[in-house]
């Protein structure tokens, strides 16, 4: 089931990709990741309450909320980086260099989260670089 999630994950971040690049024309960056962040916010609210998870927001231990919070940043910081980035340069460009987060991602995954580094995980990394790069020439 999660490759299922994991492949519909990809497929809405594409549109997204697509969807703002139409939409940000004669748009500031910032105001547009706004606008964007927004309606994340109504639709994550949303599934919180349909699904009556808001009940358990007080099991939440302080580690969790330092954790989820810098994540929040981290999320806020990457939108507002790649909404000025699709305003300025092409989509085909700029979404390949942004999916260098993969790369990124698997390397701290292997420092922080002491997860195991496997051949096909390097020669996955090396392939998305390479890819990452000629695309992006």
């Amino acid at each position: 089931m999660w490759f299922i999630f994991a492949l519909l994950s990809a497929v809405f971040a594409a549109l997204t990709s697509i969807l703002a690049k139409i939409g940000i024309d004669g748009v500031n960056s910032n105001l547009a990741t706004a606008i964007r962040t927004i309606v994340v916010l109504v639709m994550a609210w949303g599934m919180v309450f349909l699904t009556k998870a808001q009940n358990t927001i007080t099991e939440i231990s302080i580690k969790s909320w330092l954790f989820l919070i810098l994540s929040g940043l981290a999320t806020g910081a990457s939108w507002l980086c790649y909404y000025y980035a699709l305003q300025i340069g092409d989509v085909s460009k700029v979404v390949p260099i942004d999916k260098l987060s993969v790369i990124i991602t698997l390397l701290l995954a292997f420092v922080c989260l002491h997860e195991q580094f496997t051949v096909r995980s390097v020669i996955g990394c090396i392939l998305i670089g390479a890819g990452t790069l000629l695309m992006a020439v």
